[in-house]
């Protein structure tokens, strides 16, 4: 099923949870609704579903207008970051709920509800949970077990609402993967929403990144994480230095030091800000008449293959942050209070916070 949002605005009160937002949702595509809280992401998970109404704007489903449908007319299964299933009922039970309650003339026979839950459990690889009870259920399979009542019904999308929010980190990584995997299985136009951008960059097809109700950019996890279009993306994908400065004809010069931003040619004297990841900066030992940003290693944290600098800057103690493979920091002998230069490989800078104006080095 195809999915599109037209111009869809909601208002609680004085707070505009979505500001005009229009998306379209590729069939059989898994995409992430990523953001930080309170920016509009369930709230429109929720009208896809049929469980909001807009103040205004269109759902098609499948081109076609389904303001007018209730929930269960819309096929969507939709699964919850607290599970929500039955304490009272077995996984099994739980699992057959939504085909039990269907209509008399659209219930399946018993014969079929049994062999629809078992091909499910065997699906989320739980089959021999079946005679359990939720509260005897690890947190990981709960969320397992709600996945398969929500494709119990067959559902054309698939909404997920942060399924994995309420489980450790180990957990959540190892049903990141399974997810993956089973929706490369089923191919179900499936949108999860989540604020753990390693989650969304990890998982989805596509990931929609959300900011105050609106749309910051929209993009593969390789668009959005290697050309964020705006200084909000820049800073929610990862971890990111910040070089403030002034922009001047093509340069951005902060502290005592200058990078060139052809894309910024035009600009006179205008507010820049430079942004530049950790594992996308050069460091060396500091020789006098290098070019580049002088700084001191105030720490270090080598464990692993990367090694993680805390560098401060000489011109204006300003910190840095470096990742460089632990072999290279081992190599150069490095230690705390060392002087060094650091030179960005690859730098974005905005002018005025205009999301449009990015310019590479």
């Amino acid at each position: 099923m195809t999915i599109a949002v037209n111009n869809i605005h909601k208002q609680f009160g004085n707070f505009t949870a979505l500001d005009n937002v229009s998306l379209n949702f590729p069939n059989g595509e898994l995409t992430a609704l990523l953001g930080p809280s309170g920016c509009g992401k369930t709230t429109l998970l929720r009208i896809i579903a049929g469980l909001e109404n807009p103040d205004s704007g269109q759902v098609l489903l499948d081109g076609e207008d389904a303001s007018a449908r209730n929930v269960r007319e819309r096929q969507v299964g939709f699964v919850f970051q607290h599970y929500a299933l039955f304490r009272h009922m077995t996984v099994f039970e739980n699992v057959a709920f939504g085909l039990r309650v269907r209509p008399r003339k659209e219930r399946p026979s018993e014969q079929q509800i049994r062999e629809k839950v078992k091909s499910l459990l065997d699906l989320v690889q739980l089959d021999w949970l079946a005679d359990r009870y939720p509260p005897q259920l690890s947190g990981g399979q709960r969320q397992r077990i709600a996945l398969a009542r929500a494709l119990a019904v067959e559902p054309r999308v698939l909404l997920l609402d942060e399924p994995f929010g309420a489980l450790d980190a180990k957990v959540r990584k190892e049903l990141r993967r399974w997810l993956r995997r089973l929706h490369d299985e089923l191919h179900v136009t499936s949108i999860f929403v989540t604020h753990d951008q390693e989650e969304a960059l990890e998982v989805a097809d596509r990931v929609v990144l959300m900011n105050k109700g609106r749309v910051e950019q929209l993009g593969t996890p390789s668009e959005v994480y290697n050309h964020p279009a705006s200084p909000f993306v820049y800073g929610f994908l990862g971890n990111v230095n910040i070089f403030h400065g002034r922009v001047h004809e093509g340069v951005l010069a902060t502290g005592d030091v200058r990078f060139d931003a052809p894309q910024h040619a035009a600009v006179q004297n205008g507010a820049g800000i430079g942004y530049v990841r950790p594992h996308d900066l050069d460091v060396e030992r500091y020789v006098p008449g290098m070019e580049g940003v002088i700084v001191k290693l105030r720490r270090a944290h080598a464990i692993g293959p990367l090694a993680q600098l805390d560098l401060e800057r000489s011109d204006n103690a300003e910190l840095i942050e470096a990742v460089m493979a632990n072999e290279r920091f081992q190599g150069l002998g490095l230690l705390e209070g060392d002087t060094l230069v650091v030179r960005p490989r690859k730098m974005q800078v905005f002018v005025n916070d205009f999301v449009d104006a990015g310019a590479n080095i």
